[in-house]
């Protein structure tokens, strides 16, 4: 029952947000436009609810083509393909709420497993039974994950801590996620990849 409420309290959450923030995120969007040359939103393909692609918003906070260089595919503490506004909306997780769109459209929703990417730390057919179910719910701008070590956090044990926000989601445990998540933006928690976190560890992962 909670999931069909919770879909509801989303769009109408988002919906609103980007009136009030409409402003704001246009400020944003020129800044990003005067400080480098591309365009303003990054498009990517995530695995949505059942493992299904979809396409991913966020304001670019990377020069173009930063992807196809030689650093890997996150991004860490120092990086010299950040922009200048990049660092900044990075530091204060703005570059992140362009996603609301994607909760107005269903792809995503406010609090959930964050999407990964298709290939990376491995492809959807590579994840065990026991992984997939953190695909059962519709993944979110924000997680449980996120406010326990975020990118700090080696892939193995992202995905154990998804699977079971997936398996015990509740109004109760999304509201304690909002607040967290306020708290660890706030102090810019977490928020540097620190090493390699998408090696997979058979023993780690299985149910």
């Amino acid at each position: 029952m909670y999931k069909y409420f919770k879909r509801f309290i989303d769009f109408m959450i988002a919906f609103v947000a980007l009136i009030v923030l409409f402003i704001p995120l246009t400020l944003i969007a020129i800044l990003i436009k005067l400080d480098s040359k591309g365009p303003v939103l990054f498009k990517q393909e995530r695995l949505g609810k059942n493992g299904v692609p979809f396409r991913i918003w966020k304001f670019r906070s990377m020069f173009v083509g930063a992807e196809k260089q030689g650093s890997g595919v996150y991004s860490y503490k120092g990086d010299s393909r950040v922009t200048r506004v990049g660092k900044v909306i990075r530091a204060t997780s703005i570059d992140e709420l362009p996603q609301l769109v994607n909760v107005l459209k269903g792809d995503m929703a406010l609090i959930g497993p964050r999407p990964a990417l298709t290939y990376h730390p491995w492809s959807f057919e590579q994840y065990t039974e026991h992984q997939k179910h953190m695909f059962d719910v519709l993944p979110g701008v924000t997680g449980w994950a996120q406010v326990h070590g975020r990118k700090e956090v080696p892939w193995p044990e992202r995905i154990e801590l998804n699977v079971w926000y997936a398996k015990n989601m509740s109004l109760l445990l999304d509201m304690k996620i909002f607040f967290m998540t306020i708290f660890k933006v706030m102090v810019n928690a977490n928020n540097e990849n620190i090493g390699e976190t998408g090696v997979k560890n058979e023993s780690s992962i299985q149910a």
